[in-house]
């Protein structure tokens, strides 16, 4: 069984992998796609804005999917999907293929995303000890790989499509093959009898009461995050004063700090628990919009956003982790309503500080997500391990029933 949840954990860590770089490379060619399609500025944030709202209803989808087929089986077929759409995006003409493309995207990713971490909590389990901030890892460094890679096309040049086929023709087979080892977990089936009384109702039910307090987390987090991929560059340039090419670092500092918090994060979560490391991530978060909002120039601001990277971080794993801890014979349908969040959050955080830094100030702006993290050490508690305990005098042993192999779907 330690070679099937190895083989598991590692095709997992390649799929989150695989969605860094397919959606990096997606959202850092979005002027290069506005101008092949002739879409205007009125039009692009309906089209930007609708890849996540789909992908909402792609995670809500995938939380009625699962209750009849295993969700390796849905992150098997929606990454391929995920894939072939963002080569669709990068080979159509007219404004309508491009619509098609992103709706399919949207979906497939909502349906990707809310899939993969349901695996992910559910090998979690299966380990007994805190192994979800390492599948977090791959995504972020995925998305380094993926903005690399954009900046390779964008230097030379290339056209959309030649700058997406060499990795879907890479990425997608590979995701084929490692879709054969995923481990299915029991994120759908009732495993401890303390789980109803956990859940605050009747066995198997998600209670959404229950889930609200990760669910205002998962969204102040991906205020934050939005509000750096959004306006790190902006804010640099126009109000520290950096040049154009200095104002182009702040995110690449935040992606290396997120990835290296990630590799590491596991280990803290062993050592001092989920709580510690939660509300020791809110605090750095905290401070890291604080000197942002408060810089007296660019290199100031720069350590501000190094900060943001890695207290903001931590943060979505464990959330996804916690609802796994929360709902143990449910995981599946809890990890899918908190995922919608995610995507919540992401539509609200670029939106509230460019509203706020025009009417007001974007150092102004820059306090309100702090204040929002902030509001996450009101909730660390919903990240007590229950019923499991990961961390240092904590672990339980490992689990010998895995529960069922995709092989076998």
């Amino acid at each position: 069984m330690t070679d099937v949840l190895r083989r598991g954990r590692a095709s997992l860590a390649f799929s989150f992998l695989a969605q860094g770089v397919a959606f990096a490379l997606l959202v850092t060619r979005i002027p290069a796609i506005q101008d092949r399609y002739g879409v205007s500025d009125v039009l692009l944030p309906a089209f930007l804005a609708a890849v996540p709202i789909l992908a909402g209803v792609g995670s809500v989808a995938t939380g009625q999917l699962v209750k009849r087929v295993r969700p390796s089986l849905v992150l098997r077929w929606s990454q391929p999907v995920v894939l072939l759409a963002l080569l669709g995006v990068g080979a159509g003409e007219r404004m309508v293929e491009l619509g098609v493309a992103l709706a399919a995207f949207g979906l497939a990713v909502g349906a990707l995303d809310a899939s993969m971490n349901m695996l992910g909590v559910s090998l979690q389990r299966s380990y007994g000890r805190s192994i979800m901030l390492s599948f977090h890892a791959a995504y972020s460094l995925g998305g380094i790989v993926g903005a690399s890679l954009a900046w390779v096309g964008a230097h030379w040049d290339l056209a959309l499509w030649v700058s997406y086929l060499p990795v879907v023709v890479v990425v997608l087979p590979a995701a084929l093959v490692g879709g054969r080892w995923y481990v299915d977990g029991d994120g759908g089936e009732r495993t401890a009898p303390e789980s109803a009384e956990a859940g605050g109702g009747e066995a198997g039910a998600v209670v959404f009461k229950a889930l609200l307090p990760l669910c205002l987390v998962m969204t102040f987090a991906y205020i934050g995050d939005s509000t750096v991929s959004n306006w790190s560059a902006k804010y640099l340039q126009d109000v520290l004063g950096s040049s154009e090419q200095l104002a182009t670092v702040p995110y690449n500092v935040y992606m290396v700090t997120t990835l290296l918090g990630r590799a590491i994060g596991d280990f803290g979560v062993r050592r001092f628990g989920a709580v510690a490391v939660v509300r020791g991530g809110a605090l750095v978060a905290a401070v890291g919009f604080a000197v942002v909002a408060g810089a007296p120039g660019a290199w100031v601001g720069m350590g501000g956003f190094t900060l943001l990277g890695l207290g903001l971080c931590v943060l979505v794993p464990q959330t996804f982790a916690a609802a796994g801890r929360l709902f143990p014979g449910a995981s599946d349908a809890a990890v899918a309503r908190l995922n919608v969040f995610n995507y919540v959050g992401f539509l609200i955080g670029s939106p509230l500080v460019g509203a706020l830094g025009d009417a007001w100030s974007y150092r102004g702006a820059m306090l309100v997500p702090m204040v929002l993290v902030l509001v996450t050490l009101v909730y660390a508690r919903s990240f007590a391990a229950q019923p499991d305990r990961y961390g240092g005098g904590h672990e339980r042993p490992r689990t010998a029933d895995v529960g069922r192999g995709s092989n076998g779907l």
